[in-house]
């Protein structure tokens, strides 16, 4: 009995659910209320600098306030900040011309305006989900300053659903101390062929992200991809045949001709090659950090390709976000093993060391900026409450899955498993050529894998620091795997030719010879900031290259653990194959 009126009350539940509809499940009855979301205002060259819609002094309309609570972690992190405006909305419901407020231009209201005009200042709304943008004034031929006062909204529908919204900006009129403004708006419904799922298209630019630059990019850099493998492939293999003849000859003579033999290359440094690396606890929490960035980036982008993240707000930062948290073991696994196999004894400080690692480093840089943001009393401040929820993800769950990680990490690939032994002595490392030295190594091995993805970087600043949707994250994956092959295969050749001089610092050289691609993504920015782009003010600049530090020191460390596991693999190869004394 007690279940039947449990399974009731449920039944009951979901009828209310469906008979409630509104802009979440985006499904409206005739004359149903629609809501008008308005949300930031800003210069329109400065895309990140944003300020309350209301911040200037534009009015609202009669209808009663509506609060709007953040619905995602990213939607607060991106400083969405929506406020009811106050205008009567319904559906299939046209309006012509209806007055909604006055405003009276004191000196202060009008200082505000002409400042909003002379920056070129846009301001975004919000009708079910659907951004609309629309331009604050404009200057005139004689230098004199107007704002558009009229509001006309052009709204499709297919069904019960609203599939395209479109604002058109009318009456001008001149800004003058003490006049008075009224402002207006009108609603046109018309039906529309548009499905519900297609919607988001319009906003899309096909031409910007599909012409054939983009092809062309893609099809450069897979040809560099074959011709690169090839190469390596040609080189090495055709080399290392020759080294191993070399050695099996060396294993035949005696030790009078061994003696008088000339004792050169890779093999010489076998007793010091598997040696831990400088600095194991940096190290190992660098590589854990890197393979998770890989996992999270991997998945992300299937997601996106999966399930069109782009059309909602936030939803894509939001997904990064949980992916992180719940594929922190990853970090802790691989970061514990090899703090293991190197012989670290502090595990715990380690793991701590990887678990906040990336987390410290985004949080401080955007915590720096956030104070520039409260400052300027922008938009994208971040509220205390999200930063709160931030600092809880990772204590109450980026730790403890690190923890659970490191020790089965620690336990189940810990143990040490080198083809050759150690030597207890460090081998002295002989002199070579400048440009066998590991720093001339470290800066050269970045420009093939920044050369197979600069087209790339393009498309992804646009996107993000300009007034385009990236939607093409097809490209993106294989772009990814290009990367990731080219980078694997450059390190395998600089550390070849680092061992071939018998330096068996391989470890660094390989992770920070392909990190170093980051050093180009970060010089790149340089240049697309000042050619590519009209940003000004120190609040958008801090902003810029503030959150660009961020994204090149993910991809360094990213590129860095490809390229360290491809020259890991290599390695353990070559030796385990060659007979050592």
């Amino acid at each position: 009995m007690m279940f039947k009126m449990l399974l009731t009350f449920l039944l009951l539940l979901c009828i209310l659910d469906v008979s409630h509809t509104d802009e979440h499940n985006h499904i409206y009855e005739d004359s149903e209320e629609v809501v008008l979301w308005m949300n930031t205002v800003g210069p329109y060259h400065n895309r990140q600098e944003t300020y309350s819609y209301f911040s200037l002094p534009f009015c609202e309309g009669p209808k009663k306030d509506l609060s709007h609570y953040h619905e995602t972690l990213g939607e607060a992190l991106q400083g969405t900040e929506l406020e009811f405006s106050g205008l009567d909305i319904d559906f299939k419901k046209e309006r012509t011309s209806v007055k909604f407020c006055d405003v009276k231009l004191t000196e202060e209201k009008y200082q505000a305006f002409v400042y909003a005009v002379k920056n070129h200042y846009w301001y975004q709304m919000y009708i079910d989900d659907l951004p609309i943008w629309g331009i604050v004034g404009e200057i005139g031929e004689n230098k004199e300053y107007a704002i558009w006062t009229h509001k006309k909204f052009d709204i499709g529908y297919n069904d019960k659903q609203i599939v395209d919204v479109n604002l058109t900006s009318d009456a001008k009129v001149k800004l003058e101390i003490g006049a008075e403004i009224s402002f207006s708006y009108e609603v046109k419904w018309h039906t529309s062929e548009v499905k519900f799922h297609d919607r988001f298209d319009k906003y899309l630019d096909p031409n910007f992200f599909q012409h054939r630059i983009h092809w062309f990019s893609i099809f450069n850099s897979f040809m560099m991809v074959i011709f690169l493998v090839g190469l390596v492939s040609m080189i090495l293999m055709r080399t290392l045949r020759k080294d191993y003849a070399r050695y099996s000859r060396d294993d035949d003579m005696d030790d009078m001709e061994k003696d008088l033999g000339d004792e050169y290359g890779w093999k010489q440094v076998h007793g010091d090659v598997f040696r831990p690396a400088t600095y194991p606890m940096l190290f190992s929490a660098l590589i854990g950090t890197g393979y998770h960035i890989t996992l999270v980036v991997v998945c992300v982008i299937t997601f996106a390709i999966m399930g069109e993240l782009y059309t909602e707000r936030g939803s894509l930062l939001s997904t990064a976000i949980f992916v992180y948290a719940a594929t922190s073991p990853v970090n802790g696994y691989f970061g514990g093993s090899l703090y293991a196999r190197m012989g670290g004894k502090v595990w715990i400080k380690q793991m701590l060391m990887s678990a906040f690692l990336l987390p410290s480093l985004v949080c401080g840089t955007a915590f720096f900026i956030n104070f520039i943001a409260i400052y300027y009393h922008a938009s994208r401040a971040i509220p205390f409450g999200t930063m709160v929820a931030v600092t809880c993800i990772c204590i109450f769950v980026i730790l403890p899955l690190n923890l659970v990680g490191t020790v089965l990490g620690r336990n189940l690939a810990g143990q040490p498993d080198y083809p050759c032994r150690i030597n207890a002595v460090p081998r002295p490392i002989p002199e070579k050529k400048w440009f066998m030295e590991p720093s001339v190594i470290i800066v050269l091995g970045g420009i093939l894998p920044f050369g197979s993805i600069f087209i790339e970087m393009y498309f992804i600043f646009t996107s993000f620091w300009a007034y385009k949707i990236y939607y093409v994250y097809g490209f993106m994956l294989l772009v990814f795997l290009i990367l990731a092959v080219v980078t694997v295969c450059v390190t395998i050749v600089c550390t070849y030719f680092l061992l071939n001089a018998e330096d068996y610092r391989w470890q660094w050289t390989s992770f920070l010879s392909a990190a170093s691609t980051a050093c180009y993504v970060y010089l790149y920015s340089f240049y697309y900031f000042f050619f590519k782009t009209k940003m000004y003010g120190f609040f958008q600049t801090m902003f810029y290259f503030g959150y660009m530090w961020l994204f090149s020191l993910a991809l360094g460390i990213m590129c860095g653990t490809l390229g360290y596991q491809g020259t890991s693999s290599f390695v353990r190869k070559i030796y385990s194959t060659v007979k050592i004394d």
